[in-house]
């Protein structure tokens, strides 16, 4: 029997060719530092990115496919939420924490208000599994997304089998938020040359260095570390913040420094949502500051700020706003989840 090696090579390319995936690079500036991410067992592809992108809009994640990722976190909200203090979940329950704004995931080591998570991939566990969030289990969600036709044609498609497995569900999550880069705000036209500020902007610019920089480090706005920046301790929801994880004392009321870029978008602010306007954030550093034993150092000596200073300052922190993220169309709801409803995958 003569085996017909061109047919076999034609018949080759077709079946895996459908399955071919590009890796590609994250883009981001030159003067970013390079990410913490470790890309090497989760290499970037145009097929995975998209497919994380459907899945962190589909409600299937939630045990009663109401609630996505994007339901706290919204495109349009620099991937927050502003409607309310704290993340609401399933059955209009209300969890302990105000939503973080989901972008430069990639230069980040850990997640969640407190540390808890350490790794992007593993992440989406926290809200998925969370009871007053989307209260699912990760074998549920498999058995869901299997029925439907799309998620197994696109998961064939991202990694070149038809496995629907929770590592591929996770590192499709990662690749998605991996993507969600921050880096065409009026600071970062400046630092391109192609701007420049103006000099109310310029004067906040300088205020900013001289009280902000050591937490909110450029060109990130955050060191990512973890601070006691001196809130009064709500009396209702009494967060103890890093301390609930190890339960160690120098640990207490320490929360994630969050990114300032896209403040405009992200309100209202804290972890707890106390905040809804920048004023009053300022007016918190600069008038109302609590002692505790673990205050951050750079907060014991007072911060100084006029009315105008604050002014100022503001005007340098809008500067920090990304239309052009927030309103990218390759962020937003994909269009084909809109074909997926009734496909199986809410039962």
């Amino acid at each position: 029997m003569k085996i017909n090696l061109a047919l076999i090579s034609i018949m080759s390319f077709i079946v895996l060719g459908a399955y071919s995936t590009v890796e590609i690079e994250l883009d981001y500036p030159e003067y970013f530092p390079e990410p913490v991410y470790n890309f090497t067992n989760n290499k970037l592809s145009a097929e995975k990115i998209e497919l994380g992108r459907k899945l962190f809009f589909d409600p299937v994640l939630s045990k009663d496919s109401t609630i996505s990722c994007a339901s706290c976190h919204s495109p349009y909200n620099s991937f927050s939420h502003t409607d309310h203090q704290l993340s609401h979940g399933i059955n209009d329950q209300v969890s302990n924490r105000n939503a973080p704004a989901i972008f430069n995931v990639a230069w980040q080591k850990s997640f969640m208000w407190d540390g808890a998570i350490n790794h992007l991939d593993t992440q989406p566990l926290a809200p998925i599994e969370h009871p007053k969030e989307m209260n699912e289990t990760l074998e549920h969600i498999i058995i869901k997304l299997k029925r439907n036709k799309i998620y197994v044609n696109s998961f064939a498609q991202a990694f070149k089998d038809s496995i629907i497995s929770v590592n591929h569900l996770l590192k499709s999550l990662s690749q998605f938020q991996l993507t969600l880069v921050s880096s065409n705000s009026g600071y970062d036209k400046v630092r391109q040359g192609l701007e420049k500020f103006n000099p109310q902007e310029e004067h906040g610019y300088e205020l900013f260095k001289l009280n902000c920089n050591s937490c909110h480090a450029e060109p990130l706005f955050s060191t990512y570390q973890y601070a006691n920046n001196g809130l009064p301790v709500d009396t209702t929801l009494q967060d103890p913040g890093r301390w609930a994880i190890l339960m160690e004392a120098a640990d207490s009321l320490m929360f994630k420094i969050p990114s300032l870029r896209n403040l405009s978008y992200t309100y209202p602010y804290m972890h707890d949502g106390r905040f809804k306007k920048l004023s009053q954030v300022l007016n918190h550093y600069t008038d109302g500051i609590v002692r505790h034993p673990t205050l951050s150092p750079e907060l014991k000596d007072p911060i100084i700020l006029s009315s105008d200073d604050k002014a100022d300052l503001i005007a340098f922190l809008l500067t920090l706003n990304d239309k052009e993220f927030v309103f990218n169309p390759k962020h937003q709801f994909p269009k084909e989840l809109l074909i997926n409803s009734g496909n199986g995958t809410n039962e």
